[in-house]
């Protein structure tokens, strides 16, 4: 059974695949998303948007939406996790939205979705299509064909891999998985009533100690407080324990941040112990791209959440792509390759970065003693590290 040819079809419709479909539709473009949930919804809780994300959502015209849910924070804190005491900030008010033209946000993950998605279902050259799940892609040369679970064919002239980390259409470009880094999370979100205001309710908190870190900030218009915790398990083994569950349990979690100050401690106690989250990546690749087949978002570029770039990067690759498409629209391979050639070498950097802040932020004893005395040192309004990241424009 095959289905319409469509001029372009979108598999994943998360944030990177209809931030895409949208960056495309307002040049002009027909596109057709399919995702494989039963709903299109979005896992997990707190994102954080920095200013190079900003600006594309507002090319899109997404501001004026995305401010009825989102919060502004003060400063993005780091504090020590077993002394409970201050490291270093950033302090994110006017001199920080001068210097990016746009501010840095936190919001949940699920109403950027749902203002991502109401955008889509009002644009006429969108199509949206839920569970259906993509098992197999066709490189046909001049066209490409997904196949559905359900034995649908979808022929296309250009066919957009947005299905995220385990992306099904990945491999048809490149043979590699994704690789655990033996650090495990656990996220949730409570009332922010339930919250002391030690870090400060409008800030981004980083608490910080050995193979860990704790994340904190307000969602939902300051409704909600979200809470992540992160460890590394000392029973991980690569390889044989990616699919298992005996690795970053509850009682793991506990044992680890019973080191941390009384803070923490009370913290971590009121966060949901029904889920747990492995931390994946994959090593950066430079092709991304087989005739009309083309990776954006996660099925490009998994990163280490230590960064908070995954989905500023998907939303970066969604307006570089949709503009390298309109430059050239009679001539796809060329907008492809155009669209590879800006976006791989700097998203496998912020691959590269979100490690080594994984390995600074983790550090213990003598090493974590000196991290914390010369970060002390910097001044709060010392941008300069971030102008690479947060001032690029896609």
């Amino acid at each position: 059974m095959t289905g319409a040819a469509h001029p372009t079809l979108i598999v994943g419709g998360g944030i990177g695949g209809l931030t895409t479909a949208l960056a495309l539709a307002a040049r002009g473009r027909p596109v057709h998303v399919l995702e494989k949930a039963a709903a299109f919804g979005e896992i997990g809780a707190g994102l954080q948007l920095a200013p190079n994300a900003m600006h594309v959502l507002d090319r899109l015209g997404l501001l004026p939406e995305i401010a009825k849910h989102a919060v502004y924070p003060s400063r993005l804190v780091w504090m020590d996790a077993l002394a409970g005491e201050p490291i270093t900030a950033v302090d994110l008010g006017a001199a920080f939205r001068a210097r990016y033209g746009q501010p840095y946000i936190v919001m949940h993950r699920s109403d950027l979705l749902a203002v991502l998605l109401a955008a889509c279902q009002a644009e006429k050259l969108i199509a949206l299509e839920a569970d259906r799940a993509v098992v197999a892609v066709e490189d046909l040369g001049e066209r490409a064909r997904a196949r559905g679970a359900d034995g649908t064919a979808y022929d296309t002239e250009l066919l957009i891999a947005a299905d995220g980390l385990w992306s099904s259409v990945r491999g048809a470009i490149v043979d590699d998985q994704p690789i655990g880094s033996a650090y495990v999370a656990y996220r949730g979100t409570l009332p922010i009533e339930r919250m002391s205001s030690h870090a400060g309710l409008d800030n981004v908190v980083m608490w910080v100690g050995p193979d860990m870190h704790f994340v904190q900030y307000p969602v939902r218009r300051g409704e909600l407080y979200n809470q992540v915790a992160v460890f590394r398990s000392p029973r991980y083994r690569p390889g044989h324990s990616d699919g298992r569950d005996d690795w970053g349990t509850v009682e793991e979690f506990d044992a680890h941040y019973a080191q941390t100050c009384d803070y923490v401690q009370g913290c971590a106690r009121l966060m949901a112990r029904d889920k747990r989250w492995p931390m994946y990546d994959r090593a950066p690749i430079a092709a991304w791209v087989r005739n009309r087949i083309v990776l954006m978002g996660d099925a490009a570029h998994p990163m280490l959440q230590y960064a908070a770039q995954g989905a500023c990067q998907a939303i970066e690759d969604a307006l570089c792509l949709a503009d390298r498409i309109a430059a050239t629209p009679a001539d796809l391979p060329r907008a492809l390759a155009s669209y590879q050639a800006a976006r791989a070498p700097r998203t496998a950097r912020v691959q590269r970065t979100a490690r080594d802040i994984g390995d600074f932020f983790h550090l213990a004893g003598a090493a974590a003693s000196a991290r914390n005395a010369t970060m002390r040192r910097r001044a709060e309004t010392d941008y300069a590290p971030l102008d690479w990241l947060y001032g690029h424009k896609a």
